[in-house]
């Protein structure tokens, strides 16, 4: 089957329903399905909670009982197995579609081509690879951590033109103006955790949770708290910290063996979770993420200081950088962006390639990959 005009016009469309529930799917991930009969939309859906009905199902039910010889366009391939609901595969099947355009094959491997192939030893035409590039950017958190056990890191920072991020007495509240701050909250949204550490915790105090309300985010329902999680591998943390009184929960990694304060913390309501010091005696960062991955934690949101931040990118663990740049200088004694001792030479230095600069009211915000290549 060739790729017609139409498949990438209908798949456009999926692509942009899909967008409608990266708020709210979590840990699943972000499908929108739209069926298609004689040229003309008959149906269409997105998946928007786990347990609930996945994208194909939502849109059989949208399209009625006209589906006979129809064509379905997903966003990803339609799912094989009974998970928290019924294969997807067979429901299109028992509507009698034809013919199904599929964006990417299914990176978890308890699907990962299955669904396809079921699909076509039942005689259905399956188109796959149809604006795939786009269809991987609505869900690269779940990508990664099926295909390497490991969540998307984005780390957000703000700076000032001469690159700092906080005078040299470590006052930082506000280098941004409102409207980058609001921009910072969808991202907060999106994300299955937000990780900070202890010297942001002591310094700071901070809540580190979604202010935006349904109608801001365009969802249905309730706003979902991502998980807060903090890195605190001597338990510093004190139990009337401002985030242990919000809601949504508080995960605390700790190499410490302190009973009492342990116990302190967990009255609070914090959740302790183990976590191997490295030969730095330093939290093992690479372990902490291994272990949200194992969680379901598809994406990590990092507020964190210099030092945190620093060492995640020195590790090659950050996928995505997220810098608000405001038009003020700060001085040569405020602190820089990123503690990086290790580099030494024009050689060591960390490439990056810029995804994205545009104006976030007065500020600039600037999305940029480091580079693997380099």
């Amino acid at each position: 089957m060739k790729i017609s005009p139409h498949h990438y016009l209908y798949m456009a469309r999926a692509i942009k329903l899909a967008h409608k529930g990266r708020y709210t799917t979590h840990p699943n991930p972000s499908v929108a399905c739209v069926i298609v009969k004689n040229n003309k939309v008959i149906g269409e859906g997105y998946h928007q909670r786990t347990g609930q009905a996945h994208a194909e199902v939502l849109a059989l039910r949208n399209a009625g009982k006209n589906t006979q010889g129809a064509t379905a366009y997903v966003t990803l391939e339609p799912c094989s197995h009974t998970g928290r609901t019924p294969p997807c595969a067979n429901a299109l099947l028992d509507a009698g579609i034809t013919e199904v355009v599929v964006a990417m094959q299914d990176p978890n491997p308890l699907v990962s081509g299955n669904g396809i192939q079921r699909l076509r030893n039942a005689g259905v035409n399956v188109l796959v690879g149809v604006l795939e590039t786009q269809a991987q950017d609505l869900n690269k958190g779940f990508i990664k951590r099926m295909q390497q056990g490991l969540p998307w890191v984005r780390v957000k920072m703000a700076m000032s033109l001469d690159g700092r991020t906080a005078m040299a007495s470590g006052e930082s509240q506000w280098i941004t103006a409102p409207d980058a701050r609001q921009d910072v909250q969808k991202y907060r949204a999106t994300a299955a955790a937000i990780l900070t550490g202890q010297g942001t915790l002591l310094a700071d105090d901070p809540s580190l949770n979604v202010r935006l309300n349904a109608d801001e985010l365009g969802i249905d329902g309730t706003v979902r708290q991502p998980v807060r999680v903090v890195l605190d591998e001597d338990l510093r943390m004190s139990p009337q910290a401002k985030m242990l009184s919000l809601a949504g929960e508080t995960w605390v990694y700790t190499a410490s063996n302190n009973i009492d304060k342990k116990q302190s913390l967990v009255s609070s309501g914090a959740k302790m979770i183990k976590s191997p010091l490295s030969s730095e005696n330093h939290l093992q960062l690479r372990y902490i993420l291994k272990d949200l991955a194992k969680r379901e934690m598809n994406e990590v949101h990092v507020e964190a200081g210099q030092t945190l931040t620093g060492a995640l990118l020195q590790e090659g663990l950050v996928d995505e950088l997220i810098i608000y740049m405001a038009p003020t200088l700060m001085g040569s004694d405020a602190r820089g962006l990123f503690n990086l001792p290790a580099l030494k030479t024009m050689q060591d230095r960390i490439h990056l390639e810029i995804k994205d600069i545009r104006a976030i009211g007065r500020d600039w915000r600037i999305i940029a990959n480091p580079s693997k290549s380099a």
